[in-house]
């Protein structure tokens, strides 16, 4: 908007004021119409967390149930996956919990020499 008089920048503003619902309208008025600027640039959206593998949670379990076995396969099966992918990139002390438990249960039961097989 560089290349435009300031009337013609107030006539594009109003016009774009007048052009919308009321609940973008109800926002503008919030910051008031004068400190209103139509052509500032939108935010960045929101950070998408990445694993260590610049995986989303999305990503990681997608992968994740496509190798799974499905003969043991349940929604309860993939919620409790889900749960543990978002709980791993969150880097949420209970899941960390859980996993090294699991962890330390294998190797226990290979040392005593039972299969580690649910």
């Amino acid at each position: 908007m560089d290349n435009f008089t300031p009337e013609e920048i107030e006539a594009r503003k109003k016009f774009i004021y007048d052009t919308m619902g009321k609940r973008g309208k109800r926002q503008i008025d919030k910051i008031g119409y004068e400190n209103w600027d139509p052509t500032q640039t939108p935010k960045d959206p929101i950070e998408i967390r990445r694993d260590g593998t610049k995986r989303t949670s999305q990503q990681l379990i997608q992968e994740f149930l496509q190798q799974a076995s499905h003969d043991d396969y349940s929604n309860s099966f993939a919620q409790g996956a889900f749960e543990m992918c978002l709980g791993i990139i969150n880097k949420e002390d209970k899941i960390r919990g859980m996993y090294e438990f699991a962890q330390w249960y294998t190797e226990l039961l290979k040392k005593e020499g039972h299969d580690p097989v649910f």
